[in-house]
């Protein structure tokens, strides 16, 4: 008989110190952490995956662009040295709040402060059979599923029977113009155009076609129409094909369907259209807000509750200039994580919290090789300046030196032999399968 060990196997907190219990190892998460390193506090993360991934740098993975543990660091490495900290690979099923209580796949966990950090989820608006036969770019396993169908398309190409298979084989289609869709539209046109060619002599990759679209009237809404409009001219270069203002209506895996009643046909296509918050059931209906985001004060304290905090893509903090709240970026959870650790600290040593605020850096986003734009508080950059921002601020904001210098090792070669990282077919499962595999040894 199988017995589940109390509150997952974490010990109990030492005298005077309370438990702080982080749900999700993202951006916000490991922030608060490390700002919780050093106080009189238990704090214990979970998640369903033992590593931290820098989400910005997936598509260059689902591109074979670098490796996948190039962007990945371990959680239980986030303070190795300290007692205070544990961590438990496990899912969160259920937040019990009159019992202070967490319900897992591995049992139950008590503490005495809880912290939501989960994110956010791809949005399919309700759509099963995109949900079904696209591919999401927000987990590493995601990511190799789509290098590997990519890898899989060209090999089956060698060998189809007919120009119909062949072009749908070929022929790409991403859907939503957001940051995410514009870089990975950029980077399928930069393998089309340096590196398959010299995989594939024997294809004639003139014939591939890439496409993206976009419900909105113009590319990366949330930038200045400077950004879009550059972004727009630059993917017309690169051979993209954008169809703005539709949105795509079905997708059966072969045949995707637009509303205006356009068709494409094609194996392979890349959802990044939109995200929704990443919920975990047991919070007060009171505690939402409109979009599902949990409703937090200006402390990050949600709303109807007094010892659970949310931050990050999951939360919504409204002030007279974010009616909304604030934006689903990562710099966002950053800041929020960093700012409620100084919280915790106020709170152990019985000073007032104070409010958040958030200071908005900008939005870039990189299209491909020197192009690239920057939407910055006191200027607009585009092509090469915006490039090498972008390469720098990512590059600093990665987990780990190990990661860093992984990175830089690897761009500068893709920089300088147009090369990017081994394609190997080191996964040649079905994507049903593949999507089971969560955990990623690093």
């Amino acid at each position: 008989m199988n017995h589940v060990k109390e509150d997952l196997g974490v010990p109990a907190p030492k005298a005077g110190h309370k438990r702080v219990v982080v749900i999700g190892g993202g951006f916000g998460g490991i922030r608060l952490v490390q700002a919780l390193r050093k106080l009189p506090l238990q704090v214990v993360m979970l998640d369903k995956n033992n590593y931290h991934k820098f989400q910005p740098l997936l598509y260059q993975v689902a591109t074979a662009g670098l490796e996948p543990n190039t962007i990945a660091s371990p959680l239980r490495k986030l303070s190795r040295n300290s007692a205070n900290y544990h961590f438990r690979l496990t899912e969160v099923e259920q937040i019990l709040p009159d019992q202070y209580r967490l319900r897992t796949d591995n049992g139950t966990i008590r503490y005495d402060y809880l912290v939501i950090a989960t994110g956010a989820k791809d949005n399919f608006f309700g759509q099963k059979d995109l949900e079904a036969n696209t591919f999401a770019l927000k987990e590493i396993p995601g990511a190799l599923d789509i290098r590997t169908t990519i890898l899989q398309n060209f090999e089956k190409a060698m060998l189809a029977g007919d120009d119909a298979e062949l072009q749908r084989l070929m022929d790409y289609v991403v859907v939503g113009g957001g940051p995410t869709g514009v870089e990975v539209a950029g980077a399928l046109s930069e393998l089309r155009d340096y590196i398959l060619p010299k995989d594939y002599p024997e294809l004639n990759f003139r014939e591939m076609d890439i496409y993206l679209v976009e419900a909105n009237d113009r590319l990366l809404k949330s930038m200045s129409e400077k950004s879009s409009l550059h972004a727009l001219e630059a993917l017309g270069k690169m051979g993209v094909k954008v169809i703005l203002n539709d949105r795509v209506k079905s997708y059966d895996g072969r045949v995707l369907t637009l509303g205006d009643g356009r068709q494409i046909d094609t194996c392979t296509v890349i959802w990044a259209a939109g995200v929704t918050p990443a919920l975990i059931p047991g919070l007060k209906p009171q505690s939402f807000e409109q979009g599902n985001r949990i409703r937090v004060d200006a402390f990050n304290r949600v709303v109807g509750e007094e010892d659970i905090f949310a931050i990050g893509d999951v939360a919504t903090m409204q002030g007279e200039k974010l009616p909304k709240g604030h934006p689903m970026l990562a710099p966002v959870a950053m800041q929020q994580g960093v700012h409620l650790g100084r919280n915790f600290r106020r709170l152990v040593q019985g000073e007032p919290l104070k409010p958040f605020k958030y200071w908005d850096k900008g939005t870039m986003s990189t299209i491909g090789r020197h192009r690239a734009v920057a939407d910055l508080p006191f200027m607009h950059l585009s092509g090469w300046p915006a490039w090498a921002a972008w390469l720098l601020i990512h590059l600093f904001f990665l987990i780990g030196f190990r990661n860093k210098l992984l990175v830089v090792l690897g761009w500068t070669w893709s920089y300088f032999t147009y090369q990017g990282a081994l394609r190997l077919l080191v996964r040649p499962k079905a994507k049903e399968e593949t999507k089971a595999a969560a955990l990623l040894e690093v």
